[in-house]
């Protein structure tokens, strides 16, 4: 899979853009929806809080993968992770990640029997990161055109 010191890479790039776009298989159809990470440290493993009876729990107990993917524009690092989800209950967990940006999702607090966590084991990935300004960007995709070469924007690695 992936090492420590990759590991810190990929927090580092998701960490501060910590929305990511859940994908998830219903039926032969794939859908997607924003989803706000809980950890504050990233070891392999994503969480997200989510509703018990929520429509992503049924489509990911169908033992399809999911993908995340995430996007920091401005910083021009892009990262998609797919992995497989679970679901969980366990009160030290969601004790440990409880925050009031959750609390505004559950009426009756922590203890409302809807609270759960997505657990997503992540086994493999693919980030981006765009070394140059959008201008220098914009004249490596030009040159490119004009060469047939591919344009040299940053970083492409792949994982798992």
């Amino acid at each position: 899979m992936s090492s420590k010191e990759h590991k810190e890479k990929i927090w580092n790039y998701i960490k501060d853009a910590p929305v990511g776009m859940l994908t998830t298989m219903d039926g032969q159809d794939m859908r997607a929806r924003p989803m706000h990470i809980v950890q504050d440290e990233y070891d392999g493993t994503l969480w997200f809080f989510t509703k018990r009876s929520a429509d992503k729990v049924f489509e990911t107990d169908t033992g399809a993968g999911v993908c995340v993917t995430f996007s920091d524009q401005d910083s021009g690092i892009y990262v998609s992770l797919t992995g497989n989800a679970t679901l969980t209950q366990n009160k030290a967990l969601i004790d440990k990640f409880w925050s009031p940006f959750a609390g505004a999702w559950f009426e009756k607090g922590k203890d409302d029997p809807e609270v759960a966590l997505l657990e997503i084991k992540i086994s493999k990935g693919e980030h981006w990161e765009a070394d140059e300004n959008k201008i220098v960007q914009l004249y490596e995709i030009a040159k490119a055109n004009l060469t047939d070469d591919t344009p040299d924007i940053g970083e492409n690695q792949k994982f798992g």
